[in-house]
């Protein structure tokens, strides 16, 4: 047991989809099973929609999930990453980049540095050159990395090692970028542990990295399987009826959709009863396929008290 957090983050863009919700329900279970409080914070820098963050609570608790103390607010916390970013400057890490989305991609890569990386073309700007760039537009504030790669441990990937270039903290709009908001709101709320969808796995040596040099403890890892639609693309709303609204206007309620997404876990119909069933390393490791049309009675779903699973590419199942 431990008296760490785990957490759910989602930004207000939008609905939850049914891929949300199992994230969150994993979350949910990494947590409670170790004894962690399990913390909500809304990621509203700068993709809030109106109404947003109030469905996607009301979505969360209809799914059984609860959590702990009051739902946090990145846009609430200003402060606190405007004191990280002073904290890195006056430690000579950090500087001012003027470079355009088109000027990086034309940009020769630096010498040594992992493809995809910033090539580090405003890293050594003199003070004169700073000063004629800041007259033509404002400065994005850009950490200065010194290495190139970074390593994590991973509970479902394990030893995962990914870029670290001198990545964006600040944007040249005054928005701070997830990746300091991230590791900056995780450190002020004794998150010591993460489990979100694993296409974010490519971002967390960077989210590491930057962890140490604030002097924050690097969380525990989980990156699980995404829901992904019959294409192999990550699930979204337009393929059909993959919210709990629409689903409840088809007909399935909230209840038989949170067996499903339990279910296809292998894990049992409610979240009290996954929490006592629930081991880590028993879960699937694959991407679960979804056919949104086998969710409602219109569709021919089963009847109730059975869920509709489907792992990786293999057949569809029914199970009790």
């Amino acid at each position: 047991m431990t008296s760490g957090a785990g957490r759910f983050a989602p930004s207000p863009s939008g609905e939850l989809h049914v891929g949300n919700l199992r994230t969150a329900l994993l979350a949910w279970l990494f947590a409670r099973s170790t004894g962690r409080r399990f913390i909500l914070r809304v990621e509203d820098l700068d993709r809030a929609r109106a109404g947003a963050e109030e469905v996607q609570l009301r979505d969360l608790a209809a799914v059984g999930l609860d959590w702990d103390g009051e739902v946090v607010r990145q846009t609430e916390r200003g402060g606190l990453y405007e004191d990280a970013i002073a904290r890195l400057t006056a430690a000579g890490l950090t500087y001012e980049c003027f470079c355009t989305r088109r000027e990086i991609q034309e940009a020769p890569s630096a010498p040594h540095a992992p493809q995809g990386a910033y090539p580090g073309t405003c890293r050594d700007l003199s003070e004169a050159e700073r000063a004629r760039r800041r007259a033509e537009r404002p400065a994005a504030i850009r950490l200065r990395a010194s290495v190139t790669e970074w390593a994590v441990t991973d509970a479902l990937h394990g030893r995962y090692a990914g870029i670290v270039d001198d990545f964006v903290l600040r944007r040249n709009d005054g928005v701070v970028a997830y990746n300091l908001a991230v590791v900056v709101d995780d450190a002020a709320q004794g998150i010591d542990q993460v489990v979100r969808g694993d296409d974010l796995l490519p971002s967390t040596p960077r989210q590491a990295y930057l962890a140490g040099l604030l002097g924050a403890r690097v969380p525990e890892y989980a990156h699980v399987p995404l829901v992904l639609n019959r294409a192999g693309r990550r699930l979204a709303k337009r393929d059909g009826a993959v919210t709990l609204a629409a689903l409840a206007e088809a007909g399935v309620p909230a209840e038989r959709v949170t067996a499903l997404l339990l279910g296809s876990l292998g894990l049992p119909d409610t979240p009290p009863e996954a929490l006592a069933a629930f081991r880590p390393q028993e879960l699937p490791r694959a991407p679960w396929v979804l056919d949104p049309r086998e969710l409602t009675p219109s569709m021919g779903a089963p009847p109730a008290g059975r869920t509709v699973v489907r792992e990786g590419s293999s057949n569809l199942r029914v199970r009790r």
